[in-house]
């Protein structure tokens, strides 16, 4: 490889491969030639576009948290409820972990998605620099992974269909204002570029980098950011020099500490995933909801719910539940204990196929959530005193665990690991 500046490098968040960050065509997206992860996309008028949907998405984010989002009549009575109103009852029920979880994914964290997004993009559109941007970007890019609004609605689908069956329905407007709500979040995600906010933010040039044929080692290796002294910073992608002591070091554009690897990320990702496969057992043996009715009362698991639904006709639902609930946890478990297994190993069985098992990972792990948002539905709701009551049971509590430890274990595991066998044949992993 010629000598060349890093202004003119990218490296490879996904595998470490050093490439020319070349010109993007208009909407064109730049793919890593070695794993195929996404490294840029043209996205055009970013900030304008950005900053638009995310000022809709605000307001309507506290029109859907101002009005009911569904109500329930059972014989001239009737239950609605905000989704604050389905959290406090969580919490006065003695559910507060599950509460706290429901309130961080639905309310806090994409509040906190688009408080961080006009702070930095609003100045951006005035001319001006925002204070302290390093620090709100960072925020933003720890709050983006949680913000599950997505699956709140398809929760609240499958909690109406259920309820459709034993009263009448009554659709709030929050519901209405929720369905917007999503749509303007993923676009606003879709059209904010992080390279063109940091381009307008950062006074910083990246370190100009010499890589020389003469330290470039045996042709056969792929040129990686580690064998050139090189790291991405995980927050905002700056590629920049590191010392073989400096791993923490605070990254010289946004302060986040950077690493050539993510520090323990075997034994780390081993322990999310130990924790997360023993509550996997209780959260599927043990009832999730407790009904009491004038009947008597009944007890729910994950896989009674998936049957009442194919039961009374609502199969589709019935198979988007399973999946999501019993499938996907389960699968997720699986697909990274075979990641972290082959790492450990330093396989070097087809490194692409792996690559693509670990983004399909990240994909689909929030989903899981679907049950925890159709029990909050539930539960908020079906509050009938006498008649009918419903409260969540103890195996709530650890599938939500599930779910957070499985998206941990996801995010500790570090997908260059999976290449490292290839430039490191007799090396240790991480």
């Amino acid at each position: 490889m010629n000598s060349t500046s890093a202004a003119s490098l990218i490296a490879c968040h996904e595998c470490d491969l050093l490439q020319r960050a070349l010109p993007l065509p208009r909407n064109g997206v730049l793919r890593c030639r070695r794993c195929g992860a996404e490294l840029a996309r043209d996205r055009q008028d970013s900030i304008d576009r950005a900053l638009a949907f995310t000022l809709a998405a605000m307001v309507l984010f506290v029109a859907s948290n101002a009005f009911p989002m569904v109500g329930l009549e059972v014989n001239g009575d009737r239950v609605k409820t905000t989704l604050s109103g389905a959290v406090r009852i969580l919490y006065d029920d003695g559910m507060w972990p599950l509460a706290g979880l429901v309130f961080a994914t639905t309310f806090l964290m994409p509040l906190l998605q688009m408080a961080t997004m006009c702070y930095l993009l609003l100045p951006l559109r005035l001319g001006r620099t925002p204070y302290r941007g390093d620090l709100i970007f960072r925020a933003l890019h720890l709050a983006q992974p949680w913000g599950m609004t997505e699956v709140l609605i398809l929760g609240m689908l499958v909690a109406l269909v259920k309820l459709a069956h034993i009263a009448s329905v009554v659709p709030g407007t929050a519901l209405y204002t929720f369905v917007i709500l999503m749509i303007l979040l993923a676009a606003a995600s879709s059209a904010f570029d992080p390279h063109d906010v940091w381009a307008r933010v950062s006074t910083l040039e990246p370190e100009t980098v010499r890589v020389s044929r003469a330290t470039s080692g045996t042709a056969a290796r792929a040129p990686t950011a580690l064998r050139y002294g090189l790291t991405t910073c995980h927050s905002c992608e700056l590629l920049t020099r590191i010392a073989g002591e400096g791993h923490g070091a605070p990254c010289p554009r946004c302060g986040a500490a950077l690493h050539a690897r993510k520090p323990n990320s075997i034994s780390r990702t081993w322990a999310f995933l130990i924790a997360a496969m023993v509550l996997y057992i209780p959260a599927n043996l043990l009832p999730v909801m407790n009904t009491r009715s004038l009947f008597g009362s009944e007890k729910d698991t994950i896989m009674s719910g998936v049957a009442y639904l194919w039961t009374s006709g609502s199969w589709p639902l019935a198979i988007v539940v399973f999946i999501a609930s019993v499938a996907v946890p389960m699968l997720k478990i699986m697909a990274i204990m075979f990641l972290v297994i082959s790492a450990q190993l330093r396989s070097p069985w087809v490194p692409q196929q792996r690559a693509r098992i670990y983004r399909l990972v990240e994909l689909v792990g929030r989903w899981s959530m679907l049950d925890i948002y159709v029990i909050t539905i539930l539960v908020a709701l079906v509050q009938f005193k006498a008649l009918a009551t419903i409260q969540a049971g103890p195996a709530a509590i650890a599938f939500g665990a599930v779910v957070v430890l499985t998206m941990f274990a996801a995010m500790a595991f570090d997908p260059r690991l999976i290449w490292d066998r290839l430039e490191n044949p007799h090396g240790q992993a991480s």
